[in-house]
């Protein structure tokens, strides 16, 4: 950077005034301090190696910077100098007769400075002509720079303060910024992140965090090395290491992981508010995360579960309950109904995602939720009828058919509503069975049996989680035949969705074994290996463990994150296309 040049942040453009003369001297460098009005940063000794400049970003703080003794006189060795003038702009660098240089803006007087006389630091207030420069609120950085030989010593000496500490980089005052782009999105929807301001080569830690309703933290970090233009882009560039490797562009957010052993990542307040994720850059290598250590850069990210103008209305009519998620308009809308398993309650984040992208979507409970019956008995397939009827009837959704999504043992509930109820005309089945387990079916005088559990077979992982996947009989044996949900009366499509490193279900076998049963053409099945039980969409995180209701230990679901995300993405985009497909077009908004 020459002489009476000044690298510009990212504030407003910057012009330069003429040169403000003082001494700087030998023996006595001048003293720093920058601070906004919440508190200050002193440097005691302003001195720094020959043409090697420092910056001080505004990062939207509005930092201020002043220097010498009531305006610039008896700096350093005592000489005078002439009086330096406030300027208000993006940055300020010094040279061995100090020139300032920045955007034209009002005076603004009264910050502190300092300077040294017989090695003791004496502190004073400046007047209006004190010699300093403000940040740009927008975010123009503060660049001093000091270019004599002999000045090398450059000692930061922390005041208390309630804002952020203003960070100092070499590089010649180029700020560090990390975006996201669009900055608010649907949760299944793809964003960029980009990282510019870093040295060529540059090693540095991107991390990702959030909290849950609950407080939980959920974090990722990926480690990069920035390009020759100093920048990072996770879509372009492999991460090398952290919660991932490769490239992966949502990487960041498809590899969340708890800080809690055994927690899931759940939206509950689907339509309050979104997921509102930290992104962050860190010089080097950051393994774990430490308070004291300050990012280089961050922003926040939000990350929704209903787009613009879906309406979540509360269900409590007859038996059914649950929430109905109506898209924006006059409708009509192709008509949903989506089922979790066997934890109960009532789960609301597919519904609205399904909303968003143009269907009416009835997120049903079934059990342990308001006053239904806290554990599941026996499934009433009259109570899931009567939701059937309940939607149908709705002036906003297009009949005559529906669909029914369902994961678990709500996969098992769609595949015996596809095969009983005829307005049933698509279910997507997630992981489930395809014969009755647990619990019988009853709908008005038949009565279907249920396998039992064989919960003597249960293994304990690694982590003390609970592998049910041997409790299940072969469901191929002669003596379960009564169990099976008659799939071959299903008159509409059924798309299977198939983790293969499932450790709740044999699902594979059980997908295989309901195809067979079934009308030709009606069904197919789409099977992911490394995938585990609770395929979502895109945007939750491989959940392979975790802690359910009922259960008196954590569950092992599976699943290998990589493979896993794959799966969610592809198969998110397929239930989609078969929903439209099956039940009519629909329009997506956009977020």
């Amino acid at each position: 950077m020459s002489p009476g040049a000044c690298h510009q942040g990212r504030g407003r453009q910057g012009v330069t005034h003429p040169p403000v003369r003082g001494n700087t001297g030998n023996s006595s460098p001048m003293g720093l301090e920058v601070g906004n009005p919440h508190g200050f940063l002193h440097i005691p000794d302003f001195s720094w190696p020959v043409n090697t400049p420092l910056c001080i970003p505004g990062e939207g703080h509005g930092w201020e910077l002043g220097w010498g003794d009531k305006g610039g006189h008896r700096v350093g060795n005592g000489a005078a100098g002439s009086s330096g003038k406030p300027w208000n702009g993006n940055a300020l660098e010094l040279h061995p007769g100090v020139t300032i240089c920045g955007g034209v803006g009002p005076p603004m007087s009264g910050f502190r400075g300092c300077r040294r006389e017989g090695g003791d630091r004496q502190e004073f207030r400046g007047a209006a002509d004190a010699g300093w420069a403000r940040g740009h609120e927008a975010g123009g950085g503060l660049c001093p720079r000091h270019s004599q030989v002999n000045d090398f010593q450059g000692i930061l000496e922390p005041l208390p303060v309630q804002s952020p500490r203003p960070k100092l980089f070499p590089a010649g005052c180029t700020m560090v910024e990390v975006t996201v782009t669009p900055q608010s999105s649907l949760a299944d929807r793809p964003v960029q992140i980009r990282v510019r301001g870093l040295s060529p080569s540059q090693l540095v830690t991107l991390r990702a965090w959030l909290k849950d309703e609950q407080g939980e933290c959920f974090q990722s970090r990926a480690f990069f090395r920035a390009d020759g233009a100093g920048e990072v882009d996770p879509g372009l560039h492999a991460a090398l290491g952290g919660s991932y490797s490769g490239v992966w562009p949502m990487g960041l957010l498809w590899f969340l992981q708890p800080d809690t052993l055994f927690r899931r990542l759940v939206k509950r307040d689907v339509a309050g508010s979104p997921f509102r994720v930290r992104l962050e850059v860190f010089d080097g290598l950051s393994l774990a995360p430490d308070p004291k250590e300050q990012p280089l850069a961050s922003c926040e990210a939000e990350r929704w579960y209903v787009g613009p103008g879906v309406q979540r209305v509360p269900i409590r009519e007859g038996r059914v309950r649950g929430a109905l998620f109506l898209p924006p308009g006059p409708g009509p809308f192709p008509g949903v109904i989506d089922l979790f398993g066997g934890a109960g309650g009532l789960i609301e984040f597919r519904a609205g995602l399904l909303a968003s992208r143009g269907f009416a979507v009835l997120a049903l409970a079934f059990f342990a939720y308001d006053d239904l019956p806290r554990v599941l008995a026996q499934l009433d397939l009259e109570y899931f009828e009567e939701a059937v009827e309940l939607l149908l009837q709705h002036p906003k959704v297009r009949g005559p058919g529906l669909g029914v999504v369902g994961v678990s043992k709500g996969a098992e509930v769609a595949l015996a509503m596809a095969a009983f109820l005829p307005q049933v005309a698509a279910t997507v089945w997630i992981n489930g069975t395809a014969f009755l387990h647990g619990n019988p079916l009853v709908y008005k005088e038949l009565r279907i049996p249920p396998i039992p559990y064989y919960t003597e077979r249960v293994l304990f992982t690694e982590l003390g989680a609970m592998d049910n996947s041997a409790i299940f009989a072969d469901p191929r044996d002669p003596a379960y035949c009564a169990s099976a949900i008659p799939v071959e009366k299903i008159r509409g499509k059924v798309l299977f969705v198939v983790g293969e490193a499932d450790r709740s279900f044999n699902s594979k076998l059980f997908a295989e074994l309901a195809l067979a049963r079934m009308p030709p053409e009606s069904g197919r099945i789409l099977s992911y290996p490394g995938a585990g039980h609770l395929i979502e969409p895109p945007g939750s995180p491989l959940c392979s463990n975790s802690s359910i209701r009922g259960t008196p230990r954590p569950v092992a679901w599976g699943g290998e994150p990589q493979p896993h995300a794959r799966a969610q993405e592809d198969s998110w985009q397929e239930i989609l296309q078969f929903l439209e497909l099956q039940l009519g077009s629909v329009a997506a908004m956009k977020l």
